[in-house]
């Protein structure tokens, strides 16, 4: 019993860094070996063969990523209350009234307000 456990030990400990120093070499292969030839044809966006007009990196305002971030709160708020109406002790009402009063929560502290 003891030997056995001695070889898987080994065995794992073998394993291991086989894993590690492969991946190390890989790696460096990836990094090394690659040819860095860019040139401006491939570093511009593509648009459907037509030269870009404007830069593609133009920044968004942060009213919209906050209203991303309220969809996905309110939709995960959503998804996790979705089972509940059907448990013992909760009633079919609750759900939309606890969505009803997250959004009068974020209305109230002006998370709605487009424009400011």
């Amino acid at each position: 019993m003891i030997y056995t456990n001695n070889i898987f030990n080994f065995l794992t400990l073998f394993v291991s860094i086989l894993i590690f120093l492969i991946t190390t070499l890989i790696t460096f292969a990836a990094h090394f070996l690659p040819s860095r030839n860019t040139d401006s044809e491939k570093s511009s966006p593509y648009e459907c063969g037509f030269d870009p007009l404007n830069s593609a990196r133009v920044p968004f305002s942060f009213r919209f990523f906050l209203v991303a971030i309220l969809f996905l709160l309110f939709d995960l708020e959503i998804a996790l209350l979705f089972p509940l109406p059907f448990s013992v002790f909760f009633h079919p009402i609750h759900t939309p009234l606890i969505l009803t009063v997250g959004l009068i929560f974020e209305w109230v502290q002006g998370g709605l307000d487009w424009a400011e």
